[in-house]
């Protein structure tokens, strides 16, 4: 651009960065099409906010398909003036899936790890929550809109245990789901460095992580934007994109 302009490139910098410009970096999005946005981005912010008393509100979700890694090569450790370095290629050893429920008000995490992500792997989930919680609290449960959520089975269950309510996230927008930034954490402090030989290993360490983090870093989840003000930011979007067509 420096070249096509006729000026430095210093120039071109102090110009971007006088217009808050930032052409290098890049972002994605997706704005929901789900007809009930607006009530399920108050139905869900409202828990977040203002929990209902005498029950437990969990944010729940699975992660699937995640990855045993091997390196091909020994890693080189991290010493004085040298980062620790990998072989950029790996051996696949196998995946398994993990089914998380935080907590938002202690932030503590209840997780099942499993080989499928059925609507029995979920069901099986459910009854797990439902020994592990307090039978005298109602239970407020939000997640997507997977089809295993949903099943005849899943409704019938849900019949004979009426302390449990789901809410349901608009579709596209997981980002208000709590859970997701939970299993942010757990990628990058216990996966994305790991090196596992086998399924059995990455399961040893995934349990391993709940229980650290149950023991030593949960917290009570915070919620700081309100359903108002996440419609009014949709709406700007909305208007950007006619914009620029």
């Amino acid at each position: 651009m420096a070249e096509y302009a006729g000026v430095s490139r210093w120039q071109v910098h102090q110009i971007w960065k006088a217009a808050d410009l930032k052409p290098h970096r890049l972002k994605t999005f997706k704005i929901s099409n789900d007809p009930d946005f607006a009530d399920k981005v108050f139905d869900v912010v409202g828990l977040y906010l203002n929990p209902p008393d005498n029950a437990l509100v969990l944010s729940v979700d699975e992660k699937t398909q995640i990855q045993a890694l091997d390196r091909t090569q020994p890693k080189l450790q991290l010493k004085p003036g040298q980062i620790e370095r990998r072989t950029h290629d790996y051996k696949r050893h196998g995946t398994t899936s993990l089914y998380a429920a935080l907590n938002i008000l202690n932030g503590e995490v209840i997780g099942r790890i499993t080989q499928r992500h059925r609507a029995k792997e979920f069901l099986d989930f459910l009854r797990q929550i439902d020994r592990g919680t307090p039978k005298e609290q109602d239970l407020h449960l939000i997640l997507d809109n997977s089809s295993t959520h949903k099943t005849p089975e899943v409704k019938a269950w849900l019949e004979k245990h009426p302390r449990f309510t789901l809410h349901f996230t608009p579709t596209s927008a997981s980002w208000l789901n709590a859970v997701e930034g939970w299993f942010g954490q757990l990628e990058r402090r216990a996966l994305y460095r790991g090196i596992f030989t086998s399924v059995g290993e990455l399961k040893t360490a995934i349990r391993r992580y709940i229980k650290t983090h149950n023991e030593k870093l949960a917290k009570p989840f915070r919620w700081h934007k309100s359903a108002e003000s996440i419609m009014t930011s949709v709406a700007r979007a909305k208007l950007s994109i006619i914009d620029n067509k």
